[in-house]
């Protein structure tokens, strides 16, 4: 399963606006395998902890929390969007669905690696689900030293071997495709 991490225009800045065509490309070729995607998006309701703690009151219009428009035609496809009010994807309804579906693994591209995407990577983790990162499909709206860091941590915490490029995901010599190629 390839799990689209918050690709929403309230997270589209110049730091992370270059990964939305990569994006685009991963998930039109994992469609074309016949795998299912769950696009995920995040909103940020009054007095969450993001505005008691941090003062950030960002994502809360209808039209931050779109889907951004190049990956809008594969939402209606999508095996599940799933809203969450926090950084990780895994929340009651989406643990259902990975539960219900037997997916052992799952692939994590979007924004921002150093929250979102590397929350629900250990989230996945800790559930006993492989969790694949997809290095050149995720960036940080904080800038490029955020995205590196948040790979080194997962480099440690889930394992390098589990920080994939797209190429060498769909080469299927390693990853959750070993042996299937596009």
């Amino acid at each position: 399963m390839l799990v689209v991490v918050d690709m929403q225009a309230g997270f589209i800045n110049e730091h992370s606006q270059g990964v939305v065509p990569s994006v685009v490309r991963l998930v039109k070729t994992w469609v074309s395998l016949d795998h299912p995607v769950v696009f995920t998006r995040f909103f940020n309701p009054p007095d969450s902890p993001y505005e008691r703690i941090t003062g950030w009151t960002g994502l809360r219009t209808e039209e931050d929390q779109r889907i951004v428009d190049e990956l809008s035609p594969f939402t209606e496809a999508a095996a599940a969007i799933i809203d969450k009010p926090g950084s990780s994807a895994f929340t009651d309804e989406f643990s259902a669905l990975v539960e219900e579906s037997g997916w052992t693994d799952i692939v994590l591209a979007g924004i921002d690696t150093d929250a979102c995407v590397y929350d629900t990577a250990l989230a996945a983790y800790h559930s006993g689900i492989r969790p694949w990162v997809i290095t050149d499909a995720c960036a940080s709206s904080g800038g490029p030293e955020y995205h590196a860091a948040a790979l080194l941590l997962a480099g440690r915490n889930i394992h390098r071997q589990h920080l994939l490029t797209t190429e060498s995901l769909f080469s299927g010599e390693r990853g959750p495709l070993k042996g299937e190629s596009a």
